[in-house]
């Protein structure tokens, strides 16, 4: 029979997980409204970009602190509830937003929400988590992530409707329905949270006394260490860090445009919001999927083949998408399979990272991770908008696509990756 030790672990994580959900449902139940909102406000493409790139402009910035800010603090409930509430308010916000560039603001006041709670999770897993169940449970915490994914999308196209024919002021009141509701799901976390009760780390020396103190921390071979976390470049130089990093941008990067311009697409071809919705929740069930068997297949392949496959896979498969979109089956089928191929990449690339630094810089090692998605975020939507000017959005697909190659086929440079 479990100990009660174990037992209260298993908790926790479920306790988290469940978090999870309800957060990520909400995010992704916002964001594709909030694409709808602009088109319904007379903006474009580009403007779609810019939104979605300001979404990453304030975890660029905060990314790195909140990160060193994981590794210090005794208890991580904080940063949980704190990161469920910037998400409500910013679903607020969204709603009052009265023209694009106060949506672009409250974008990245969502962008905040999402980068505090991922980090604070992240932050636990990597601290309390038994080593060899650190692929575990990033897997079942991305896959709550992906869970929110599904139900978010499908929630926002069942309110919006399955007729284009909604317009005005019908429409913007179901679009305002959607984000406030987005924002009472976020809210739902915080007391979720409040039983929140890892237990004890999986070494001494984490809490923000201990290195204030200054003192030693045994390592997870009961070796000594120094309380000082590493630099960012001592971060950087470990090998495999940065190619992990820029896997995680591309994926995760993937999964922005899609969610900001897939539904742009849609409306250029007459393919209602509900659509888009299951669509979206396709892709999100596959990754769920992916994610729950990824112990399986750790089995039978190395996590670096998994991750090549990963990009490969789903830059191949998702660039199909746009030729198909007016057939749910074809469309459907080449996003479940994307998002079977993008589901597995994230929970690799943090296991991969952890893995690389000491355990007292684990949560800043995630942080950078993150705050290098961040920067993706800002980078690469604006460049997706400036390549659907001319091609339309489903260039912006194909481009992002284009990235996930482009950097699966960087595994093979000379220090690369740690193997």
């Amino acid at each position: 029979m479990p100990s009660a030790e174990a037992q209260q672990s298993r908790l926790w994580l479920w306790i988290l997980i469940a978090a999870g959900v309800l957060t990520q449902t909400a995010l992704n139940l916002a964001r594709p409204v909030i694409s709808y909102k602009i088109l319904a406000l007379g903006g474009d493409a580009a403007a779609i970009g810019i939104v979605t790139a300001l979404y990453a402009t304030l975890p660029v910035v905060a990314a790195l602190w909140l990160g060193r800010v994981s590794d210090r603090v005794a208890s991580l409930r904080g940063m949980v509830v704190t990161g469920a509430v910037l998400l409500a308010v910013a679903s607020v916000l969204l709603v009052l937003a009265p023209g694009i560039a106060l949506i672009g603001a409250a974008s990245a006041v969502l962008g905040l929400g999402h980068l505090v709670f991922t980090i604070a999770g992240q932050s636990a897993i990597a601290r309390y988590a038994p080593l060899d169940k650190m692929d575990s449970g990033f897997g079942w915490f991305t896959a709550a992530y992906a869970g929110g994914q599904l139900i978010g999308p499908l929630v926002a196209g069942l309110l919006l409707g399955s007729g284009m024919e909604t317009a005005g002021a019908q429409r913007m009141a179901a679009i305002d329905l959607s984000l406030y509701l987005s924002a009472g799901i976020a809210l739902a976390a915080a007391p979720l949270m409040l039983a929140y009760a890892p237990g004890r780390p999986r070494h001494s020396g984490r809490a923000a006394a201990g290195a204030a103190a200054g003192k030693g921390i045994k390592n997870d071979d009961g070796g000594a260490l120094a309380a000082k976390p590493d630099s960012v470049l001592s971060i950087l130089r470990q090998p495999g860090v940065t190619w992990n990093m820029l896997a995680a941008l591309a994926l995760l990067s993937m999964l922005d445009i899609l969610v900001a311009f897939l539904p742009l697409l849609a409306e250029e071809q007459g393919v209602a919001p509900v659509v888009v919705g299951a669509l979206l929740a396709i892709r999100a069930l596959a990754t769920i999927f992916s994610r729950v068997i990824l112990h399986r297949l750790l089995g039978r392949w190395t996590r670096y083949q998994l991750l090549v496959a990963s990009l490969a896979g789903a830059g191949a498969v998702i660039a199909a998408a746009p030729f198909f979109l007016g057939n749910l089956w074809l469309a459907g089928a080449s996003l479940f399979i994307g998002g079977f191929f993008l589901g597995l990449g994230q929970p690799l690339t943090m296991t991969l990272i952890s893995q690389a630094v000491r355990p007292e810089s684990r949560g800043a090692a995630l942080a950078l991770r993150l705050l290098g998605n961040r920067v993706g975020q800002v980078v690469l939507p604006l460049a997706a908008g400036l390549v659907a000017a001319p091609l339309g959005p489903a260039g912006a697909i194909w481009f992002s696509c284009a990235v996930l190659g482009v950097t699966g086929a960087a595994r093979w440079l000379p220090g690369a990756t740690k193997e």
